[in-house]
């Protein structure tokens, strides 16, 4: 069954409680937080207190998305914050094994982030090291983003990758999700999605009634 991370850049942070109040009767799986250092990407976005109060409404995970510089001397702050799940980009980060040996050993899932352009190559000698891998279909820093159609080729390439090495790596799509890709990438077996603007977030309907929606689409 597919997975739902609410893109929390993307939420009212003014009515924080009841944005997570009608979040959780949709039945999302967690919250997708983007860190970003106005470095990475030319953009800023969550911090340390709005992370302090999602995690105070919630039990749900915590899947923090560092776009940020050197993210290696920010994982304990990001564990002490109550993070279940942290990814980071390949490129922020000259010693790629180190840092996820280090974010594993925090009890932490561990991810990366794969930027449109970065081919499977990038993680094919890491990949038995990582829970999830975060393919970026649009590239980071913005929402409201076009999606990047090659993109589809790459989730083809890593199922394909993950089957031969029998690995259970799960994959996720972040970046312009809509109901149409969602039925799309979930025949091809995509594990889970970071859902923003383009399906969830500014419509005219309740949380719970674009979920169901979805859900009953793709359980056929």
């Amino acid at each position: 069954m597919a997975k739902f991370y609410v893109s929390m850049m993307c939420a009212d942070m003014t009515h924080l409680a009841d944005e997570m109040k009608n979040l959780e009767e949709a039945e999302i799986e967690g919250y997708h937080l983007d860190i970003m250092d106005g470095r990475y990407v030319p953009n800023f976005a969550l911090g340390v207190a709005d992370i302090i109060g999602i995690r105070k409404l919630t039990n749900k995970d915590l899947d923090v998305h560092l776009m940020i510089e050197n993210p290696e001397k920010h994982i304990d702050l990001f564990v002490d914050l109550g993070a279940n799940m942290i990814s980071f980009h390949l490129n922020s980060t000259r010693h790629v094994d180190r840092l996820i040996n280090t974010i594993s050993s925090k009890g932490i899932k561990v991810g990366v982030a794969l930027n449109p352009s970065e081919t499977i190559e990038e993680v094919k000698y890491i990949i038995e090291k990582l829970d999830f891998i975060l393919v970026m279909g649009v590239n980071p820093g913005f929402a409201g983003q076009q999606y990047v159609n090659y993109v589809d080729q790459k989730f083809k390439d890593l199922k394909n990758l993950i089957a031969q090495r029998n690995l259970k790596v799960e994959l996720y799509l972040d970046g312009c999700v809509n109901q149409d890709r969602v039925e799309y990438l979930d025949k091809i077996g995509v594990d889970g999605y970071v859902l923003g603007t383009s399906l969830l977030f500014g419509k005219d309907r309740t949380y719970k009634e674009i979920m169901d929606e979805v859900n009953n689409k793709i359980r056929g």
